[in-house]
C-alpha cells in the first residue's frame, strides 16, 4: 500500500463513537451550518418509513442535528411516497425537478436533482432499502464534516453480511471497483466501501462535481473528488452494519458494465465502441441474450444549471 494511503488511512478513518453526537451538535452551533439528508427511492415501501422516522426521532426531535429529511422517489410504483410522508419526510418527485431536462433513469440522476430542493450546507446521502438502521449512519458521517473544515467528503464504512455470512456483501466493489481504483487510483485504495450508499458531503464541492446517472455515481464522484479537492479532504468513518436488499446476479453484471463505463471516461475520456452488455437467461430453446444499454450519460456540475444558479442569487 502506497505511504500516502497508510498514513491517510491513520488520519482520516474514524469511528462514529469517536465524536459523541453532543460534540457534533456543538460544532454545528458554533459554525452555523445546516444538514439535509438525502433519501433516494424507488418502491422502498418496506424500508424507507422506518428509516425516515428513526431520523426524525433521533436527530431533530431528540437534539436539532438534520435541519430537513427529502426522500426523492423516482418513479416508485408501490407506496414508497405515502410510507415516506407519513413518517415525517418531505417528498419530491423525481420528475417535478427541473422539468426542462427530461428525467434519466438511475440513481445518479436523483441524487444530482437534489441539489435543486435541498437547502442544507451538508447534504448526506442515505440509501431507502436498510434494514435494522441506525441514526449513528446519518450522525457518523456527518460529524467529520462538522467538526474538521478540512474534510469536504465522508464515506460509511461498514460491514456487509449476505445472508447468513459475515463480509460477504458487496461483490461489486470486490470485484469490480476495488481492482479498479487500487490499478487506476491507488490514492484511493483505502476506502472500505467506495460504492457505499451512505456517505456525506459540502455542497460546495458536490454542486462542481458532475454526476454519472446510474450506478457509476459513488466511483465517479469518488474519483472526481480526489482531483477536485485531494486525498486528504475526502474521509471515511465506521458505522457498524449495513444490511439491505440484495440484487440477483444478473443486476449486479449491469451496476459492474455501468462502474466499469464510468472509470473508462475518467481514465481516458475515450469513445466506447459498444456501451451494451449482453447476458444470458435459459429459454424454452436454450440461452437466450438480452442485451442492456450501459447509461453513457452524466449531468453536469450544479453550479452550470441556470436553475440552480438564479436559486442561489435569490
Amino acid at each position: 500500500m502506497l505511504e500516502e494511503v497508510e498514513r491517510w488511512l491513520s488520519t482520516r478513518s474514524w469511528s462514529a463513537t469517536d465524536r459523541p453526537l453532543h460534540h457534533i451538535l456543538a460544532a454545528k452551533q458554533r459554525s452555523g451550518q445546516s444538514v439535509s439528508v438525502v433519501l433516494p427511492a424507488l418502491n422502498e415501501e418496506e424500508t424507507v418509513g422506518e428509516i425516515v422516522a428513526i431520523i426524525r426521532h433521533d436527530l431533530m426531535q431528540q437534539v436539532p442535528l438534520v435541519d430537513e429529511i427529502v426522500v426523492v422517489d423516482s418513479g416508485s410504483t408501490d407506496r414508497t411516497s405515502q410510507v415516506a410522508a407519513a413518517a415525517g419526510a418531505t417528498v419530491v418527485h423525481r420528475d417535478a425537478i427541473l422539468p426542462r431536462v427530461p428525467a434519466a433513469p438511475g440513481k445518479g440522476e436523483v441524487l444530482w436533482r437534489s441539489l435543486l430542493v435541498t437547502t442544507g450546507d451538508i447534504v448526506c446521502f442515505i440509501d431507502a432499502d436498510l434494514k435494522e438502521f441506525s441514526s449513528d449512519f446519518v450522525s457518523g458521517i456527518v460529524g467529520p464534516l462538522l467538526t474538521d473544515p478540512g474534510v469536504d467528503l465522508v464515506k460509511g464504512m461498514y460491514d456487509r453480511p449476505l445472508g447468513g455470512a459475515a463480509g460477504q456483501g458487496g461483490r461489486v466493489t470486490e470485484l469490480m471497483a476495488r481492482p479498479l481504483l487500487n490499478m487506476h487510483w491507488p490514492q484511493l485504495a483505502g476506502f472500505v466501501q467506495p460504492l457505499g450508499g451512505e456517505y456525506a458531503a459540502r455542497r460546495s464541492l458536490l454542486e462542481q462535481l458532475p454526476f454519472p446517472v446510474g450506478y457509476g455515481v459513488e466511483l465517479g464522484m469518488l474519483v472526481d473528488a480526489l482531483h477536485l479537492v485531494g486525498l486528504d479532504a475526502l474521509a471515511q468513518v465506521d458505522v457498524g452494519v449495513r444490511k439491505h436488499r440484495h440484487q440477483d446476479g444478473q443486476a449486479l453484471g449491469r451496476m459492474s458494465a455501468a462502474i466499469y463505463r464510468t472509470a473508462q471516461l475518467r481514465l481516458a475520456r475515450g469513445h466506447l465502441v459498444r456501451p451494451a452488455l449482453t447476458q444470458f437467461e435459459r429459454g424454452e430453446d436454450g440461452f437466450e441474450p438480452r442485451t442492456y444499454s450501459v447509461d453513457t450519460e452524466e449531468r453536469p456540475p450544479m453550479v452550470e444549471i441556470a436553475e440552480y444558479a438564479k436559486r442561489k442569487v435569490a
